[in-house]
């Protein structure tokens, strides 16, 4: 019975976690459509003269970050392995 009850708070406790780092991601995601809403009107507005490559930067630069960090890696495992 003890063991059940460890398990079961054990289960609440990965779940509360869970739902935290959901609503995490999709306070992020909101954030970089934002920033990319508020670019776009002021690109279309003419208040800056950005290339449209900086515009739509917060919808491709997390995926940009991550080949980044994704290619030094490979370059220092390289290194340590040859």
């Amino acid at each position: 019975m003890i063991m059940k009850t460890k398990l079961n708070y054990n289960n609440e406790k990965g779940k509360e976690m869970s739902k935290s780092e959901n609503s995490t991601s999709i306070m992020q995601g909101f954030y970089m459509w934002s920033l990319f809403l508020v670019f776009l009107v002021l690109k279309l507005t003419n208040v800056i003269s950005w290339s449209w490559w900086w515009v739509t930067a917060p919808l491709w630069g997390g995926f940009g970050v991550f080949l980044l960090v994704l290619a030094i890696l490979g370059i220092i495992y390289a290194c340590v392995k040859g």
